[in-house]
């Protein structure tokens, strides 16, 4: 099965994300700061990430830096979840 980690500090919003993922049969693990993402994603090994940009602890940036330094999480698709409607941002 595959399995989507769902980071997202906002309770709701992760919990609706979570919802339709599960939903469409996938299993889904969650964290609600990139400190907590960053270790959920060594622990469970995630086919996917779906991570927030605004983030306490650490940002969504910086975590996907981290994940994009480190051998074990080479090739690791991430969706950037965001708020931020500037164009930089989306693209």
């Amino acid at each position: 099965m595959t399995t989507i980690l769902v980071v997202e500090d906002e309770e709701p919003i992760r919990q609706l994300v979570s919802l339709y993922l599960i939903k469409e049969g996938f299993a889904v693990e969650t964290a609600a700061d990139g400190r907590a993402a960053l270790s959920r994603v060594n622990a469970v090994k995630p086919d996917l990430v779906v991570l927030d940009l605004m983030l306490p602890e650490i940002d969504g940036w910086e975590v996907c830096r981290e994940l994009r330094r480190s051998p074990l999480t080479e090739g690791l698709p991430i969706i950037m979840l965001t708020a931020r409607d500037d164009l930089i941002d989306r693209i």
